[in-house]
């Protein structure tokens, strides 16, 4: 049997009932926009990460964006973030006509190397977004005296991080605003797009919450011009069910990249990391290798399917041409991108997968 990166068909067999319950009560409250599931998963939801606010939209970019906004980067202004992740980070800068500056990682955790992020600080600068990439936090807290000495925020890109914990905060509440996304393979996903953006800046929540609705406070009534990035009721029903579960996952999850770790443990491959600050929920299990291409083309050959996250750099990609970067500028980045392979993890991936997985993998390695 082929063992996919991630299987969403077990775990919906696993909470079907209840997702079904919920998604009735939707349709039979015919109450599609904004309606009370929406508010009720903002609360939960908040109440998860240990902030007083959240604002659900209908992505993790548009929380991204709308982050931005409520900081008020505007045109011409530098934002710091990093150049392995995926672009939704990026082109959120972009929106806002602000410039993107990368910094490159940190070789242990992936995540921005916070020892780089000082010199990359100029008049401009306006904000940082960590990334707490693959669901390692970033370490926070040299980011937070930055950017106090630098009058920046901090913008938290907690898209691959739900429930993470830095020296026991749950991400998303440790900078000034966070935000999540719920596409269907995150570890809280939706049946189809979705995200949230927390913060305990009540200002800054009542910003997102007037762009997420066309600027409006009540209808027909536009404050200012805004967005339609309203989260759906139904994903906010589905995402309800799948809150209650989402610590015993996590805790799952841990449980997998441990056994992965004993049994890849001197086979040639490097596993992931973990500092000692960090919970590490493993939304992705990334291993380092050098043949990382035929690795993966064995696996795929014997039904096993990893993925890449990421196969080439943001500040390499055409589209970014314009930035005016070369190869050579974020070394880590480069070579990292070389070598990264995922491999398949999520809760209801049994023991017996992984024997096979890491059997395979060490078969390949001779």
């Amino acid at each position: 049997m082929a063992i996919p990166l991630v299987d969403l068909k077990r775990q919906y067999e696993v909470i079907k009932d209840e997702v079904l319950e919920n998604i009735g009560k939707v349709f039979g409250e015919a109450s599609f926009i904004l309606g009370p599931e929406v508010s009720s998963f903002e609360e939960e939801f908040a109440q998860f990460c240990s902030t007083k606010y959240c604002v659900g939209v209908n992505s993790g970019t548009s929380a991204l964006h709308l982050a931005l906004l409520a900081c008020d980067i505007k045109e011409e202004d530098e934002v710091i973030t990093v150049p392995n992740t995926f672009i939704a980070t990026t082109e959120t800068i972009s929106y806002c006509g602000a410039k993107i500056k990368f910094v490159d990682i940190d070789p242990k955790t992936y995540n921005i190397d916070v020892s780089k992020i000082k010199e990359n600080v100029t008049e401009k600068t306006k904000a940082i977004i960590p990334v707490h990439l693959y669901g390692h936090p970033v370490d926070m807290d040299p980011i937070l005296e930055i950017a106090k000495r630098y009058n920046l925020k901090v913008i938290e890109d907690a898209c691959q991080a739900h429930g993470a914990e830095y020296r026991g905060r749950r991400v998303g509440g440790i900078g000034d605003i966070g935000c999540f996304s719920f596409y269907p393979g995150k570890n809280l996903g939706a049946y189809g797009d979705g995200g949230a953006v927390t913060t305990n800046n009540e200002e800054m929540a009542e910003r997102v919450r007037l762009l997420r609705t066309h600027g409006a406070q009540e209808k027909y009534t536009h404050l200012i011009e805004g967005y339609n990035y309203r989260l759906d009721t139904l994903q906010a029903a589905i995402l309800r069910v799948k809150l209650k579960h989402l610590n015993e996952w996590n805790e799952t999850r841990r449980k997998h990249a441990e056994f992965y770790n004993e049994l890849l443990r001197n086979i040639g491959v490097a596993s992931p990391y973990c500092a000692d600050y960090a919970q590490h929920v493993y939304h992705l299990y990334v291993i380092r290798t050098n043949d990382r291409d035929g690795l993966k083309k064995f696996l795929e050959s014997n039904g096993v399917f990893p993925g890449i996250h990421y196969p080439l750099p943001l500040h390499l990609q055409p589209g970014y041409k314009r930035l005016g970067h070369k190869e050579g500028d974020f070394p880590i980045s480069e070579e990292y991108a070389q070598k990264i392979l995922s491999l398949p993890m999520f809760p209801e991936l049994r023991k017996e997968e992984i024997k096979e997985i890491t059997s395979l993998i060490q078969r390949y390695k001779g």
